[in-house]
């Protein structure tokens, strides 16, 4: 038998830190932003405190073509540098903006137009049964008990995600997916109308 030798792996990515650039923007940058935008697609994250789903939910709504992310400033996670490292390169380009008080926002936001569809387990209508099209804003709870009842309650409509399998409910991060690209489908079909 021959000497081993020592295999190398080229490098497909450099790594990139990702922890200097991004930092949350304010209310009025969010409604300057809403300004220039025809038909907004924003997500709302009430009350997410890991930092590894708020990376992964910025990171699809990004994918998904999301024009910003609004969450509450107090009991949820902010921009810290693991978001950042999990977003890997979302949090720089998807505006992520911390609300003082998200009800009133979300009030705002209806006033100005704008539907707000909620998730909720206990929802009777499904994702699919509900209109995803035109400006919207998508409201996902926090990792343990949802959506909390004041947010609910300013939701246009509350929607579940169907479940087939054993399991009662999906991470908010997956969750978010699924809602997201689900309103994606739709507005691209009701684009090619």
């Amino acid at each position: 038998m021959g000497r081993r030798q020592k295999m190398r792996i080229p490098m497909a990515t450099k790594h990139v830190d990702y922890t200097a650039t991004a930092m949350a923007r304010t209310e009025d940058e969010l409604y300057a932003l809403l300004e220039k935008v025809a038909e907004p697609l924003l997500l709302i994250l009430d009350r997410v405190q890991d930092p590894h789903n708020l990376g992964a939910c910025l990171r699809t709504a990004d994918a998904a073509g999301v024009h910003a992310v609004i969450a509450p400033k107090d009991r949820a996670v902010a921009l810290t540098d693991t978001v950042r490292r999990i977003a890997a390169g979302a949090a720089e380009h998807v505006p992520f903006v911390q609300v003082t008080n998200l009800v009133r926002t979300l009030g705002e936001l209806q006033g100005d137009g704008m539907r707000i569809v909620g998730t909720s387990d206990e929802a009777k209508a499904t994702l699919y049964d509900a209109d995803l099209t035109g400006p919207l804003a998508i409201a996902m709870g926090f990792e343990g008990s949802g959506l909390r009842r004041l947010t609910q309650k300013q939701c246009d409509v509350l929607v579940r995600i169907p479940m087939a399998g054993a399991v009662e409910c999906l991470n908010v991060s997956v969750a978010t997916g699924v809602c997201l690209f689900e309103a994606n489908r739709q507005r691209n079909r009701a684009g090619r109308k």
